[in-house]
């Protein structure tokens, strides 16, 4: 009797002390505008976050050993909130430009996208950027559709939202002419609302998504890319992309 006790005694204790190793695992606070699927979007029915940027942080955290925690932030205040120490790394669909690497490091690039037109499928009359003269475009403010659309000659306004969403949704009420955003991110709003807009063309950019850390944190920089490099290695990455985007890159 007295061995089961013993037996059972040294099982609780080993049990406990894996519990208390898992709960000791180091957090990584990440911040991302939870708004832009499939990159980042909240379930609908559970709230839960979802789509390729947060399955891939969570990979890479599972791979550095610790624990991910999400951190839903505004766009126009992610870059901030990273300086300020709020979260340890940003991963929000945010495209590498000099003007944000000049505050942030980024990451190895980890996804090629480009900026699109949508317009209302009623609208014959946009075909390319240079189309966009004297209309009304819709942007989300700070991205590079907002970046984009500024260098189009002649747009008559850029109305710019805190979310692509209401950027998408001012295109569908008539109230812009044509929105600029990603392509991955047009391809699902039009997926999730059949009927409504069309592209208006291909590409017309070509951009790479990076992780951002700051620039003091060089340490967690390597880490990042290590891990990054690793899941791209043994097939993660790959499984990851095709869930959301299908087969090939």
């Amino acid at each position: 009797m007295k061995k089961f006790l013993v037996v059972g005694l040294m099982l609780a204790l080993a049990l406990s002390l894996g519990v208390a190793v898992q709960a000791a695992r180091p957090v990584l606070r990440v911040g991302s505008d939870v708004t832009y699927a499939p990159f980042e979007f909240a379930d609908a029915k559970t709230g839960e976050f979802m789509g390729f940027d947060i399955e891939l942080i969570r990979a890479i955290g599972k791979d550095m050993g610790m624990e991910v925690e999400i951190k839903n932030t505004a766009w126009d205040g992610i870059i901030p909130g990273l300086l300020n120490g709020n979260y340890d790394v940003l991963i929000s669909a945010m495209t590498i430009t000099d003007e944000r690497a000049q505050a942030v490091n980024f990451s190895d690039p980890y996804f090629t996208a480009g900026q699109v037109i949508v317009v209302r499928n009623d609208n014959k009359n946009v075909k390319e950027p240079k189309d966009l003269k004297g209309k009304v475009v819709a942007v989300q403010i700070n991205t590079t559709g907002d970046y984009a659309a500024q260098k189009v000659e002649g747009v008559a306004k850029i109305s710019r939202f805190n979310t692509t969403p209401e950027a998408l949704q001012e295109v569908v009420n008539g109230a812009a002419e044509a929105a600029v955003i990603d392509l991955p991110v047009a391809k699902t709003f039009m997926k999730e609302s059949p009927g409504k807009v069309r592209l208006a063309g291909p590409s017309f950019t070509v951009e790479y998504y990076g992780i951002a850390v700051k620039k003091s944190n060089e340490d967690l920089l390597k880490k990042v890319n290590k891990a990054l490099a690793t899941l791209k290695a043994n097939g993660t990455y790959d499984k990851i992309y095709e869930k959301w985007f299908g087969a090939g890159k």
